[in-house]
């Protein structure tokens, strides 16, 4: 009998609460499987430390091309791991959450 998926992701958020974390996104196993590939979960260390003022400048910081960074942010904000602050026409990549979990296999 297969568990629903929804209720084991909400039971893995109660115990990640009573463990005392308050700020987290919970991917499913698919899509962390497409969110964190090895130049994704890079970006995501760079912004941690580096707390880049732009999209460029987090290329930069991981010497990779322009385009190639933004279409890699572009898939880490649809799923939730990043927002952008805006000022003076430029996009900051941020993480939107202290930590990012994966939904535990069992």
């Amino acid at each position: 009998m297969a568990v629903d998926t929804r209720e084991s992701k909400a039971e893995f958020a109660r115990r990640l609460a009573s463990a005392g974390y308050d700020d987290f996104l919970i991917l499913d196993r698919e899509a962390a499987a497409t969110v964190l590939t090895e130049r994704r979960e890079e970006l995501i260390d760079a912004i941690r430390t580096e707390t880049p003022e732009s999209i460029t400048a987090l290329a930069g910081a991981v010497d990779r091309d322009v385009a190639a960074v933004h279409r890699d942010l572009d898939v880490l904000f649809e799923y939730g791991v990043v927002e952008y602050e805006e000022s003076g026409g430029r996009k900051a990549p941020r993480l939107k959450h202290e930590r990012v979990f994966v939904e535990p296999v069992a």
